[in-house]
């Protein structure tokens, strides 16, 4: 029996894609526009010839019919309607099927996500992205983490070769099993990704500790965990770090220091020259 809320997704989905056919006009995917149309821009059978598909199979799809759908041509169809990436997302949820992650990207952080990162004066501040690269920060951030040095920063690598976390060691072994796991859990979402693969490799070559803890298999969403880390300049300081999802771009990650309340360590911040440094790691 069709639940009501299948019924509903599938109505969608209908409309949906026949919003997209028919604001598509032939002349626009290389079609011949002679002829008349009874109705405006493709037809199914256009649609299915461009993607590759039964005519029957799209006629079916968009019918919203109880069909099997496969990214792969979901994919097809949405390059024949020139789907946008927020629109391919929302055909793959109408189909029953999970959203592809949203690919990297080259796009420079923008001026609004540094203002945010700028604006929080409460501690260290970063965003990273999907392989938690670096791509900006705040003052604060550059000078407890050393990221003002202009060379590249990965969060995963830092964590396990630093020796600013490494000298808290008791509180670094605590937290290590949860921040591999969190990576292995965002590599997840992407299988075919190299680069997780890449960076899980080359860490796992240097360090015995992170390749005995990746082989654990072990997967998790991150933590409220404490961040702790030992400064050259101040001694040791202590946060709880929030990490949320930058609409714009979901495959970066907005990551929010704040000073551990029954800790000494905004006093001790606050013997930091604070630098206002918002540039790419």
């Amino acid at each position: 029996m069709v639940s009501a809320a299948s019924a509903r997704r599938r109505e969608e989905l209908r409309d949906f894609l026949r919003s997209r056919r028919e604001g598509i006009g032939p002349g626009e995917v290389g079609l011949p526009a002679a002829g008349r149309r009874r109705t405006p821009g493709l037809r199914r059978e256009e649609v299915a010839m461009l993607a590759g598909v039964g005519v029957s199979w799209y006629t079916w799809l968009e019918q919203g019919r109880d069909i099997t759908v496969s990214g792969e041509v979901l994919d097809a169809v949405a390059s024949v309607l020139r789907l946008s990436e927020v629109e391919r997302a929302h055909l793959y949820v109408l189909a029953g099927l999970n959203p592809p992650v949203a690919g990297g990207s080259a796009v420079d952080v923008t001026a609004e996500i540094r203002a945010v990162l700028d604006g929080w004066e409460r501690g260290p501040a970063i965003v990273r992205d999907r392989y938690w690269n670096i791509l900006a920060f705040n003052g604060i951030a550059g000078r407890v983490f050393g990221c003002e040095d202009g060379e590249p920063h990965n969060c995963l690598v830092t964590f396990f070769t630093s020796r600013r976390y490494r000298e808290l060691p008791e509180v670094w072994a605590e937290a290590a099993p949860g921040v591999v796991a969190a990576y292995r859990a965002d590599a997840a979402l992407v299988p075919h990704d190299i680069e997780f693969r890449r960076v899980a490799s080359e860490l796992a070559a240097s360090e015995p500790e992170f390749a005995e803890l990746w082989e654990r298999h072990e997967v998790g969403a991150p933590l409220q965990a404490v961040n702790a880390l030992r400064h050259p300049e101040v001694g040791d300081l202590y946060f709880d770090a929030t990490t949320l999802t930058v609409a714009d771009h979901p495959n970066w990650s907005l990551v929010l220091y704040n000073p551990r309340p029954e800790t000494d360590t905004a006093q001790r911040l606050a013997g930091l020259p604070r630098l206002r440094l918002t540039e790419s790691a």
